[in-house]
């Protein structure tokens, strides 16, 4: 193996650079060649490669988003496309291939190692933490900070005027940011996707906490799950506060990574050029009882990983 390429396709999430820097970094140390693949596959399909050096990656782990830019590619859902992409990393001699991405980007990833015979590795990028088998994927522990710090603000406003916030956060099909950011900023409710939720009993608990002395209300509420103006809705006539809403939107994404993130990026990133080297190919890096390891890309993409019922139990102890 004398050529290796690396791209960052579908959202961005923090430490995406952090991953970037060290695949570059690593792999020209290991004696290869680096390419950087611009605008996802899109950027693939359109030949949008350029070779990377130290002086590419330097000054970018503290950079939140990605350098390499990123776009999502729905036609890649195509056989003839991914033929298409392929033959263009044949074209330009590219041996491996490192895809940062979530879900739909690891399937594009699958499918290229699968179906079309070229090696790749995936490195797990995605705020929602929904890919299985990781336990943290790139841009987790960025977005939980940017959230509670966030909702740690209006809850100073929420105590000074007595009001109750809906918070909206990001999580199409996944409750993790909304029940973990829920928790550790103590708020009275979570609502997520995975577990249907009775307004009629959430505006009677809260009620009471209110009837009890409680002088603020803070409710997250996952993207996935309603809108946080649904939620409001149904229960602004029935808490006993005057409510406010807050969409956090895409701050979420952004941001100057956390040290766990550059961290988590730095290891994985090494170890996507290992896995190449050794010739392994249609994984995923993966954080694994804290050790990096590499895992099946159909096997982690089978099903989504699931919420962990537990901390959604504990937040609701706790509140």
């Amino acid at each position: 193996m004398k050529k290796i390429a690396i791209v960052t396709s579908g959202g961005d999430a923090p430490g995406m650079n952090a991953a970037i820097r060290a695949v570059v970094r690593y792999g020209i140390k290991k004696g290869l060649e680096v390419y950087g693949i611009k605008r996802g596959y899109a950027g693939l399909l359109d030949e949008d490669i350029e070779r990377m050096t130290f002086a590419s990656v330097g000054g970018i782990m503290e950079r939140g988003g990605t350098i390499l830019r990123s776009s999502r590619c729905p036609e890649f859902v195509r056989k003839e496309t991914r033929a298409e992409a392929a033959e263009v990393l044949r074209r330009n001699g590219i041996d491996g291939l490192v895809v940062i991405g979530g879900e739909g980007s690891l399937n594009g990833a699958m499918f290229l190692g699968q179906e079309q015979k070229i090696p790749v590795v995936g490195i797990p990028g995605t705020i929602d933490n929904d890919i299985s088998m990781t336990d943290m994927s790139l841009g987790v522990d960025t977005c939980l900070n940017t959230v509670v710090d966030a909702i740690q603000k209006l809850k100073d406003t929420a105590t000074s005027h007595e009001r109750a916030f809906i918070i909206e956060v990001m999580g199409r099909t996944s409750g993790y940011i909304a029940t973990v950011s829920g928790l550790v900023t103590g708020a009275e409710a979570i609502i997520v996707p995975e577990l249907p939720v009775n307004y009629e009993e959430l505006g009677n608990k809260l009620l009471e906490e209110r009837e009890r002395g409680k002088i603020n209300c803070i409710v997250v509420v996952a993207e996935g799950a309603a809108s946080a103006y649904t939620v409001a809705r149904h229960l602004e006539y029935r808490i006993g506060y005057e409510t406010r809403i807050t969409i956090l939107g895409h701050i979420q994404r952004g941001g100057s990574p956390t040290s766990f993130d550059r961290l988590l990026a730095s290891r994985m990133g090494v170890a996507a050029v290992d896995a190449l080297l050794r010739g392994e190919t249609s994984v995923l890096t993966a954080l694994n009882g804290g050790k990096i390891v590499t895992v099946e890309l159909d096997e982690v993409l089978k099903e989504k990983k699931k919420l962990d019922m537990e901390l959604l139990n504990l937040a609701g102890l706790l509140s």
